[in-house]
């Protein structure tokens, strides 16, 4: 179950079947979630989102065990229609984002190991669960994501336009922050999984750039480091309300192009 994401890219459509089995995980899984999620959960009230807050609590997440995918899927529809799809390893891009017009957020149910706590060698269970899927429960930011995902299958041959899409998907879904009445606050969920990150990205070092989409489709994304410079949105209204705007720059980009 934790080597399945190295042999290969899943891209097959009927992923239906698959489903989370707690009965795999061992003590070590068990051990690893519950030092992450103290570690990271104990942050959130200075450094999360407000909605991303209110998300948290209404799934239900814990220390004491591990996520139950079924579960979460099921408070999800109830509130914004969206669904767990559990998927075994990496998936294609393009199943990926077939997914999410889907209103399916594809969740992986392997979990890193202790010795990786900090660096995990792709996304996993912890990272999924406790970064995502919270603010799946926000109407405005779900849209926003359903929307950007409509967008990129519109390009899914176009080899520019979704690296120039990855970088908007990169600049908000996973390290965006939103400015609040109390200050900066994070709701990217690769920084709000990572326990480093968190306190770097709203500290002076990085650079904070108003979020422009243009600005934001020029600009490219460290994958191994932390990153030189984060895009801040005032409300997830804005960013729903964004999209017209990324996909006329995109169009705009791919023409000069030719």
């Amino acid at each position: 179950m934790k080597n399945i994401r190295f042999n290969r890219i899943f891209t097959d459509p009927g992923l239906g079947l698959f489903q989370q089995d707690i009965r795999t995980y061992n003590a070590e899984d068990f051990k690893v979630w519950e030092t992450l999620f103290k570690k990271q959960s104990k942050k959130l009230p200075t450094v999360a989102a407000q909605e991303y807050i209110d998300g948290f609590k209404s799934l239900r997440l814990s220390e004491e065990k591990i996520v139950n995918l079924k579960e979460v899927s099921y408070r999800l529809g109830m509130n914004t229609g969206w669904r767990v799809q559990v998927v075994p390893g990496r998936i294609s891009d393009s199943l990926f984002f077939s997914l999410l017009q889907a209103k399916k957020f594809p969740v992986t149910s392997w979990l890193r190991r202790l010795d990786e706590l900090d660096y995990p060698t792709a996304p996993d269970l912890f990272h999924d669960a406790f970064g995502h899927l919270p603010l799946l429960m926000n109407e405005s930011f779900s849209q926003f994501l359903q929307g950007l995902a409509t967008i990129t299958e519109r390009y899914r041959d176009n080899p520019l336009a979704l690296e120039l899409l990855e970088r908007v998907y990169w600049y908000t879904v996973e390290f965006g922050l939103i400015r609040e009445k109390n200050g900066l606050r994070v709701y990217g969920a690769g920084i709000l999984s990572s326990s480093g990150e968190m306190y770097y990205s709203l500290s002076d070092e990085p650079k904070h750039c108003t979020y422009e989409v243009e600005a934001v489709l020029n600009t490219p994304f460290w994958k191994n480091k932390f990153q030189d410079r984060y895009f801040i949105v005032n409300s997830f209204d804005e960013l729903r309300a964004s999209l017209p705007l990324i996909e006329e720059k995109v169009d705009e980009i791919l023409q000069k192009a030719e």
